[in-house]
């Protein structure tokens, strides 16, 4: 199933939801450049969200060397840089495809500066609890999964009954349909399966090989859920 667009009527431009998008794709061609040359691998583990490397800087600095929290604070900006990688072409489609649908009326909603502020925070926020939940993980873990899951999350708390105009490809045939925005929650998580397709190659382990990632996934679908809930 492939959403193309939804029955809410914006009031504004998703100028906010324009820009996120125009900036993961940017990073993507930059990170299609350094796949080519072969300096990938460095760039995204150097600045991909590794739990281990943030657990064990904030272990250092609390038990041995005071002044490596330095260090603490420039391997925590991986929690956000994070945010704008991704390890394959699927996956950034996958993921601007559901920005760019629910992503919109979300922003309607919230205002530009809020909408921004939203998506950052969720995307850090479940960048922490991966690090709690695996502290020792040493593969990078990447994508904006974690705020659009929490995007998504407020689309069907606002609006659980909208309708989502939907393509059904079946082999060569393309078949309009309408589903219901709660659907989308399920869709969600069949379609992380299949972000191994068109994987970069980033050595030497990959990105986003643990079950936490699927626990980010949850945990941003709950937060844009509470934030919404909360807004009323």
């Amino acid at each position: 199933m492939i959403p193309i667009s939804d029955n809410i009527r914006c009031r504004s431009q998703p100028i906010i939801n324009y820009w996120l998008i125009g900036i993961n794709i940017a990073v993507f061609l930059w990170e299609l450049k350094l796949d080519f040359s072969g300096e990938l691998g460095y760039f995204v583990n150097s600045w991909g969200l590794i739990p281990a490397q943030i657990s064990g800087a904030i272990t250092n600095a609390l038990f041995f060397n005071n002044a490596a929290w330095i260090i603490v604070i420039w391997r925590a900006f991986a929690l956000l840089f994070g945010i704008f990688l991704h390890g394959s072409f699927s996956q950034i489609l996958g993921n601007l495809l559901f920005l760019w649908v629910f992503g919109k009326t979300v922003e309607n909603i919230l205002g530009h500066r809020r909408y921004l502020g939203f998506y950052l925070a969720s995307g850090v926020m479940t960048g922490v609890i991966q690090i709690l939940a695996e502290p020792s993980l040493i593969v990078p873990l990447i994508g904006a999964n974690g705020a659009i899951a929490a995007i998504l999350g407020a689309y069907v708390m606002k609006f659980p009954k909208a309708k989502i105009d939907t393509i059904l490809p079946l082999i060569i045939v393309y078949i309009p349909i309408q589903l219901p925005a709660v659907f989308y929650i399920f869709w969600w998580f069949v379609q992380q399966l299949f972000y191994g397709i068109g994987s970069l190659n980033i050595p030497p382990l990959g990105v986003n090989q643990s079950t936490v990632v699927f626990l980010g996934q949850i945990v941003g679908l709950l937060i844009g859920a509470a934030f919404m809930r909360l807004k009323k």
